[in-house]
């Protein structure tokens, strides 16, 4: 019996070493993810401050790479995910740097515009004028020839000086250039100083901000189950935000250098879209939009082809 009671023991033990060896090995999955300091990101950081990455068996490092660097970065392995807009993962295959979405993060409703100078009627001013915005594709830059596209227009017909999206910003409000493509919480620079300018049009008027979370195809393929943990993760965290605002604006401003009443103002500005919302635009919203933007891809010089299949830039998988 004594033996018996003995090798039980043992047995427990292992088994409650197995599991402790397990859960670290589970803790061990390492990821590093690229992104920027834009709002609608902003849960991915609360995941990572409030440990719901840890919780769920991820080591992630979020790192701030600008936009224009961002694919460089997933190519060369130095990242294996990407959070950026749609169009973009769309620019990223069609010129070599493959990269399949898997989960929605927000939608832009207002948080991204055109500042212009007081002066400034319509689109048909900005003719020959000088716009700071972001580098070829980036955001911002496919923000603006979209929206000179709605209006008759193309990226030809102004001057664009490259700028990123706080220093456009911060040039607009100090007097330099015409307009600014620039987005939340920057855009707010502008709002805040209305003898420097106005807001032509956001994403209220052109709904073309939206940003999904995409993993390189092999990572994606060996790591399916971190894929998931951090896609569930994010959700996790938007359920953060509506259990704890306060606390939970407060995480997420600090990352931008913002307050947390002050950030919530600029995420007054966009969408977060949980679950449901994922599942409906991968079902059908996601395809649509991506066939839209290659025209205006192509017409801006982003891409020198259409890619052949768009249906291997997501994987819905993960969101169900």
């Amino acid at each position: 019996m004594k033996i018996l009671k003995n090798a039980a023991t043992l047995l427990a033990v292992t088994a409650c070493v197995a599991g402790i060896s397990s859960h670290a090995a589970a803790q061990e999955t390492k990821l590093t993810l690229g992104m920027s300091g834009w709002t609608g990101f902003a849960p991915l950081t609360l995941a990572d401050k409030s440990g719901i990455f840890k919780k769920n068996g991820l080591d992630v490092e979020l790192k701030m790479i600008p936009q224009k660097d961002r694919h460089l970065a997933l190519a060369a392995g130095a990242i294996q995910c990407a959070a950026t807009t749609v169009e973009t993962h769309v620019a990223w295959n069609a010129n070599g740097v493959p990269i399949v979405q898997i989960f929605q993060m927000d939608k832009s409703y207002g948080a991204d515009g055109l500042a212009v100078r007081n002066d400034v009627k319509g689109f048909a001013d900005l003719k020959g004028k000088s716009i700071g915005v972001s580098a070829p594709g980036t955001a911002p830059y496919f923000g603006l020839a979209w929206m000179l596209n709605k209006n008759g227009m193309t990226l030809k017909d102004v001057k664009t000086v490259s700028l990123e999206p706080q220093p456009a910003a911060q040039a607009f409000v100090s007097g330099q250039n015409d307009a600014a493509m620039t987005y939340e919480p920057y855009l707010s620079m502008v709002r805040s100083n209305p003898q420097a300018g106005k807001i032509l049009a956001t994403t209220l008027d052109y709904p073309m901000v939206m940003d999904t979370v995409g993993c390189a195809p092999p990572w994606l393929k060996a790591n399916p189950k971190a894929a998931q943990a951090l896609a569930n993760s994010y959700f996790e965290a938007l359920e953060m935000i509506k259990a704890d605002p306060v606390k939970s604006n407060e995480i997420m401003g600090a990352a931008v250098k913002q307050g947390g009443e002050q950030f919530a103002k600029s995420a007054a500005y966009l969408r977060w879209q949980d679950k449901a919302a994922n599942q409906k635009f991968f079902a059908g919203e996601l395809t649509q939009f991506m066939k839209e933007s290659v025209p205006i891809l192509l017409e801006a010089g982003v891409i020198r082809k259409a890619p052949q299949d768009l249906a291997v830039t997501f994987d819905a998988s993960f969101i169900n």
